[in-house]
């Protein structure tokens, strides 16, 4: 005989008060307003990543048109938006919206345990002072994004003790850091690195820093586009801010989509568009070895310079770029295999973030550990065999909040699902899984990837057991496709899982 779903304090408890938990509150919002929710966040302050980094420039590495929500139109002239802007963006949607009130702050999950007979989840927090308390919900959706905020990645440098300046990494910047007329080496060639460099040597007011080394291992491919969106721009000058909105919105979509399957199906022609545009840029600067990176342009990310801002300071003379392997710092510096000494008086350390998987909270389903490496994504957002649970993974080749949007709406599609149907559980049934083929995913060579497969939950080579990297398609799927597949399972509480049929098992792979 069914059981009887436990009270519980709320229905959906998101974890994390970033962009994709502030989503997940305004679709719920929207699409199940009966539904109550909470959101927790460790942090004292919402934004997630945006309320985290603090270095000089900190912006975001794709257009605002499409990290912003698809429910609120992204209203500043620039649409390459540095940290403060986003974080506006931001506390207005959750005041407007009545949201701040639902999040508890300097609330860090630290345990999840999911009670089949009760249907529910509790969820164990600790508070900045060390207290311990319990909540319950329904469903639990992690919002917690995708790194450990705790411990970047630490490439181990021999020497650092050795060396008399300061040493940073951009993930811990302190606050009010004088750099002014000092020599700074930037170590790494993403998105934080191209950043830093021109920010720090940008002030005109003497408190810049004397020049900005960026050493690099391996080069990066960079695009160069204006951090103002013109046609956007223009389009609200003429139309309302909803509607312009959403048609720039879909022009950025299809313009990312299809300058990834073109990098993907002509690499060379691609390669020469990016290298032709860096010529340009930079004149009789350019270095050949500084921007040839050994790999074709998105096996990792592009590397956007709003306003060709990072090939501007090297053109004044402010910055420069160092292809070379590091042996040791020193006392003053750091001394490179090639025999050549970097001086500085600062070194930032930008090698890259340490992933981690459903923000390192320990999960439990009746007492079991889940190993998320052991399990297969269902939707992508989903695991196999893990119930009323969901996360948010971005893209890795467009914006994070093109798929936050989507997860959102699919969770909201279900819960409605369990509504209707007076089900309590929904399980994404994986009865046989090696009738299904592993596939790496994520085939791209960043290193922050590779160092993670290993705990990273496993990918099939078919629908929809895998984390998918085609938006458009996704959001077709995600919007239009049966909820009851045959696969995502529902049942009452207390019910054993059921199995899907053979047949359902054949369709899904």
């Amino acid at each position: 005989m069914a059981g009887t779903a436990s009270p519980v304090d709320q229905d959906v408890l998101i974890v994390g008060a970033g962009l994709s938990g502030i989503g997940m509150a305004a679709h719920l919002q929207m699409n199940c307003p009966d539904r109550s929710f909470a959101l927790a966040e460790r942090r004292a302050n919402l934004g997630g990543t945006w309320d985290l980094f603090r270095y000089p420039g900190i912006r975001s590495d794709s257009d605002m048109h499409t990290l912003g929500f698809v429910f609120e139109p992204w209203k500043h002239e620039k649409s390459i938006a540095d940290g403060p802007a986003i974080l506006d963006y931001l506390h207005r949607i959750v005041d407007e919206r009545g949201i701040r009130d639902k999040i508890r702050f300097n609330a860090k999950v630290i345990g999840a345990d999911w009670d089949s007979a009760a249907a529910r989840w509790t969820v164990t927090m600790e508070d900045d002072k060390g207290a311990v308390t319990t909540t319950t919900a329904r469903w639990l959706y992690l919002g917690s994004g995708y790194y450990d905020y705790d411990e970047p990645f630490d490439a181990q440098f021999a020497g650092r003790e050795d060396f008399q300046g300061q040493i940073i990494h951009p993930q811990f910047w302190p606050k009010d850091l004088d750099y002014a007329g000092k020599k700074v080496v930037v170590i790494g060639s993403g998105a934080t690195a191209v950043t830093i460099v021109p920010s720090m040597t940008e002030k005109g007011d003497g408190k810049g820093a004397a020049h900005v080394t960026m050493l690099q291992r391996t080069p990066t491919w960079y695009f160069i586009r204006p951090a103002k969106d013109a046609f956007a721009n223009t389009l609200r000058k003429f139309l309302p801010e909803k509607l312009a909105y959403k048609i720039t919105r879909f022009k950025n979509v299809r313009l990312q989509d299809i300058a990834f399957r073109r990098a993907r199906e002509k690499p060379e022609k691609v390669k020469e568009f990016l290298t032709k545009k860096l010529k340009d840029s930079l004149g009789d600067r350019y270095d050949a070895q500084a921007f040839t990176p050994p790999y074709n342009p998105w096996e990792q990310r592009l590397c956007l310079v709003p306003d060709a801002d990072f090939f501007e300071a090297m053109k004044a003379d402010k910055a420069s770029v160092v292809t070379d392997h590091i042996e040791r710092f020193d006392k003053t510096g750091i001394q490179l295999k090639s025999g050549k000494h970097l001086d500085a008086d600062i070194i930032i350390t930008a090698t890259g973030l340490k992933l981690a998987v459903a923000g390192k909270i320990p999960v439990r389903v009746d007492g079991e550990a889940v190993a998320w490496n052991e399990h297969y994504y269902y939707k992508a957002c989903m695991f196999s065999n893990v119930p009323n649970f969901s996360v948010v993974f971005g893209y890795l080749n467009a914006s994070w909040t093109l798929r936050a949007d989507i997860v959102s709406e699919y969770v909201c599609r279900v819960l409605n699902h369990m509504q209707q149907t007076g089900t309590d559980v929904a399980t994404p049934v994986l009865a046989d899984p090696d009738s299904l083929t592993e596939e790496n995913i994520f085939d791209f060579s960043s290193g922050y990837i590779q160092r993670a497969l290993h705990i990273m939950p496993k990918n099939a080579d078919k629908l929809p057991w895998r984390l998918s990297q085609t938006y458009v398609q996704d959001r077709i799927d995600m919007r239009t496709g049966e909820i009851a597949d045959g696969v995502l399972t529902f049942t009452k509480a207390g019910d054993a899982k059921a199995a899907p049929a053979p047949a359902e098992l054949e369709a899904a792979e």
